[in-house]
C-alpha cells in the first residue's frame, strides 16, 4: 500500500481513535507508547515500504517488521485489521481469549516475532537480515525499539554484530519519546549522547521528527550502501491528547468513558 502523506496522517489519526476505543472496552492497555509510535508504524505500512498483504504475509522475500517494544502492539494490531490481516472482532476481543494478547505473537497473521521481553528484537532482526543476505533476498528488516529498551546490553551486542556483518538491509527505528514506565530516561540512566553511541557502533544514523510523516517515510526508504541504519525518531509519549503527552503515568492504564470522550474530542471526534 502506497498512500500519499496526507492519507497516511489521516490513517494515523483514525488509528489513535480506535486505540482509545479498544482500551476503553477491554479495560486497560499501553496507550502512551502506542501513540508515540503510531505515526512510525503507519508510515511503514502505508508508505509503500512494508508491502504486506493477506496474499504475501507468509512469503520469505517480503520486508519484515519487528515491534521490539511489543507492549505497544495495539498500534500494530489496528493497522493489521485495517489492511485485512485480522478482523474487527479480533481487535475488540484483545486480551479476552482471542488471538490478540498484550504482546505480539507470530501466530497472528503479519507478526514476525513474539516480542515484549525487551532487548531481544534487534538481535532477532540481525538474524533475519543475515539470513536474507545469505539467501540473496532483496528485502529489508525493520525493527522498532523503545528508547528505554536501549538500556538492555543485548541491544548493543546486536548492534555491534550488525555493523560487523555490514547488514545494509537492517533498519532500526528508535521511538525516542524520552520516557519509560518509571519516568524520564535521562534522569533514570542517561542515554545521551544517543545518536553518537549508534554511530560509534558503526551504524548510519538519521535523526527525524517521529511525528512528521514525510520525514518518516523518506528516512525509511534510505538504505546505506555499507552499514545498517538507525533512525532516531524524536517522539512524544501520548502524542495527540494533551493530558497524556509527556506523562509516564500514561505508559499503561485504563480509559474510562469520561477520558475516552475527552480524548476523542481532542482528536476531532465527538461521540
Amino acid at each position: 500500500m502506497n498512500l500519499e502523506i496526507k492519507e497516511i496522517s489521516d490513517k494515523a489519526l483514525e488509528h489513535r481513535k480506535t486505540i482509545l476505543r479498544i482500551i476503553n472496552k477491554i479495560g486497560k492497555g499501553h496507550v502512551g507508547g502506542a501513540f508515540s509510535c503510531i505515526d512510525i508504524l503507519s508510515s511503514l505500512y502505508y508508505g509503500g515500504i512494508a508491502n504486506i498483504s493477506l496474499e504475501n504475509f507468509q512469503k520469505r522475500n517480503r520486508n519484515k517488521i519487528i515491534l521490539s517494544k511489543g507492549h505497544s502492539c495495539i498500534s500494530q494490531y489496528v493497522i493489521l485489521e485495517d489492511i485485512g490481516l485480522i478482523t474487527k472482532d479480533d481487535l475488540y476481543s484483545m486480551n479476552s481469549g482471542g488471538i490478540l494478547g498484550e504482546h505480539p505473537d507470530p501466530r497472528i497473521p503479519g507478526i514476525d516475532f513474539i516480542s515484549g521481553s525487551l532487548g531481544h528484537g534487534l538481535g532477532v532482526a540481525v538474524g533475519i537480515s543475515l539470513s536474507s543476505k545469505l539467501d540473496e533476498l532483496d528485502n529489508s528488516t525493520f525493527v522498532i525499539l523503545g528508547d528505554g529498551e536501549c538500556y538492555e546490553g543485548s541491544v548493543w551486542e546486536a548492534a555491534i554484530l550488525a555493523s560487523h556483518l555490514k547488514l545494509t538491509n537492517l533498519i532500526a527505528i528508535v521511538d525516542r519519546n524520552n520516557l519509560c514506565i518509571h519516568g524520564n530516561t535521562e534522569e533514570i540512566n542517561s542515554l545521551e549522547p544517543f545518536s553518537e553511541k549508534w554511530r560509534s557502533f558503526g551504524w548510519n544514523v538519521i535523526e527525524i521528527d517521529g511525528h512528521n510523516i514525510s520525514e518518516i517515510v523518506s528516512s525509511l526508504k534510505k538504505r546505506h550502501e555499507s552499514m545498517p541504519t538507525a533512525i532516531i525518531a524524536n517522539t512524544v509519549k501520548g502524542k495527540g491528547v494533551s493530558f497524556m503527552e509527556n506523562q509516564s503515568s500514561w505508559h499503561h492504564g485504563s480509559i474510562d468513558n469520561y477520558i475516552l470522550e475527552s480524548s476523542l474530542k481532542e482528536l476531532g471526534c465527538v461521540e
